[in-house]
């Protein structure tokens, strides 16, 4: 059977680092009040010259790097983003450029910040269909391009930056001891769509827009959505949440990632929390907190995985994987 196994990662975040306590300048706000709703204590914002698709970049070699290979090893380039550079091409075109590729080919996903799950899912159907060997997988994302900074109830939430997974199909046994991903499960629900969006857009007001939510609404679906998905993973593989060495959810707030380990029954020391160094990078968290959980020695291989998330449309999925 074939598994596709992560041979290398990489992360890159903006030069600026910016704090609670800046924001109380711009915004009714506070440190302590933010700490207190979200986990957040700092984001990194993106500065003149920094892009998607510059930090995608820097996140994508860091990956080939770390996987040994180089940009002609790469069959395949997906970009999981709701930020792209321009509205057409791709940005994993443009990144593909950077790289100095002229074959195989890169095409974007767009699924908010369930965009990482969403794109590591279909490189595993290529993978697994035999179209690509092996696979650049990026999240990244520059919110701060995007957010209404006079509205207070979203401006503190987001941040920017990139991550990366590089893919390669490997042989497996067929069981949850094989490396790679293992099981994947997708969910969108439509009828959620004005709960988080982007007020513009080139069909409707000819502008980019700004972001709004209802950040109770979002609140009260998530847990149960992230729940969902992570129980039909673990129906999937016959596993449990004590055979998890690791969740590796969203970073989107703190109140959301604890509520959702609670209800599943997975210790908080076996959670991955970022949040408080990025703040919600969308589709770059994931990405950027395994970035974190690897440098630091606490994923290593042979660990069960699991990566979550949940975002705008509503989007949410899950994903387990074998390190």
């Amino acid at each position: 059977m074939i598994r596709s196994v992560v041979r290398g990662y990489g992360a890159a975040l903006p030069k600026r680092v910016v704090p609670n306590r800046e924001l109380e300048g711009m915004v009714a706000t506070s440190d302590e009040w933010i700490v207190q709703r979200t986990g957040i204590r700092q984001r990194y914002i993106a500065g003149e010259g920094e892009t998607t698709a510059s930090l995608g970049e820097q996140a994508a070699r860091a990956a080939l790097d770390r996987a040994g290979l180089t940009p002609d090893d790469i069959d395949l380039v997906l970009v999981a983003t709701s930020t792209p550079d321009n509205t057409f091409p791709a940005t994993a075109v443009n990144i593909q450029q950077r790289l100095g590729m002229t074959h195989g080919f890169a095409f974007d996903i767009q699924a908010v910040c369930s965009g990482f799950v969403y794109a590591m899912a279909t490189a595993d159907l290529y993978i697994r269909g035999g179209m690509a060997r092996r696979v650049l997988v990026i999240g990244a994302e520059t919110f701060s391009r995007i957010l209404d900074w006079n509205d207070r109830t979203t401006c503190v939430l987001f941040g920017d930056g990139a991550g990366a997974l590089v893919l390669e199909a490997a042989e497996g046994e067929g069981t949850v001891a094989d490396r790679g991903i293992l099981t994947a499960h997708l969910r969108s629900d439509g009828s959620h769509k004005d709960k988080l969006y982007v007020d513009g857009g080139p069909s409707t007001t000819g502008t980019v827009g700004h972001l709004r939510m209802e950040g109770r609404e979002v609140f009260k679906h998530a847990v149960g959505m992230i729940t969902d998905v992570i129980e039909a993973a673990f129906e999937a593989t016959g596993t449990t949440a004590d055979d998890l060495d690791w969740l590796v959810p969203h970073q989107a707030n703190r109140r959301i990632i604890d509520g959702s380990a609670k209800k599943l029954g997975i210790p908080t020391d076996k959670v991955v929390v970022t949040v408080d160094l990025h703040g919600n990078t969308s589709a770059a968290s994931i990405p950027l907190a395994l970035s974190v959980a690897l440098d630091d020695g606490r994923i290593k291989q042979g660990d069960l995985v699991m990566l979550e998330a949940m975002g705008g449309g509503f989007t949410w999925g899950a994903i387990l994987v074998r390190w």
